[in-house]
């Protein structure tokens, strides 16, 4: 049976111990991570350049469509993958040594932290880690502030609330919002409800209504 690296077994789930013999080679992932994330976040790169940047911080090349506004932060970032005509707004924070998977069509508001990483409760080995992954699907809307905890999914069309803390799946076509997230409202499939009858026609970022009020800013 082959032996799994430590990046594998992370993925996996298992508990990573700083003392694991391979641990350097997560750490000089990090120390990568943290250099070009200053070269991303130092003065001001225009959309082009960012796409380059986060390209290299991931190890996969972005969409011409992918936008994100700095500064951004990330602790690894070899484990993000984004789809075509996704939005990052500024100030967020992706945890992704459990791998965030991000769908296509989707707005992150400003500050939002995505964070797939803990510790085990037992002081005598809290300084271990232990991941497992996000997802956001196609659609979603993340509002600004946002956490999502490891192991969560953002189902199809989903909107979250600004500042929820979200611990548990949200189902496709929902409204979640609060601390821990719950269920608000359902959504159409056609979305009427939460950006007008004339959001076919424009950006969703010019209609707003009451509902989409408590997602915040993107």
């Amino acid at each position: 049976m082959t032996k799994l690296d430590i990046f594998q077994r992370e993925l996996a789930g298992e508990v990573i111990s700083l003392r694991d013999p391979e641990y350097p080679k997560i750490a000089a992932l990090i120390a990568e991570a943290q250099r070009i994330t200053a070269e991303m976040n130092t003065g001001y790169r225009d959309p082009a350049e960012v796409r380059v940047l986060f390209s290299r911080l991931a190890g996969a090349t972005v969409d011409e469509s992918f936008w994100l506004l700095p500064p951004f932060y990330t602790d690894f970032g070899k484990n993000i993958r984004v789809g075509r005509n996704v939005f990052v707004n500024h100030a967020c924070e992706f945890m992704d040594r459990g791998g965030i998977t991000i769908g296509d069509d989707v707005l992150i508001g400003p500050k939002v932290n995505l964070v797939t990483i803990s510790h085990p409760l037992d002081p005598a080995t809290r300084r271990s880690t232990h991941c497992a992954p996000i997802v956001i699907e196609k659609g979603a809307w993340l509002g600004a502030a946002v956490s999502v905890m490891p192991g969560v999914t953002i189902g199809e069309n989903a909107v979250v609330a600004a500042n929820a803390v979200v611990t548990r799946d949200v189902p496709r076509n929902t409204v979640v919002g609060g601390i821990p997230a719950r269920f608000i409202r359902h959504i159409s499939e056609a979305g009427s409800e939460v950006f007008g009858a004339e959001a076919g026609a424009e950006s969703p970022r010019r209609h707003v209504s009451t509902v989409v009020d408590q997602a915040g800013s993107f």
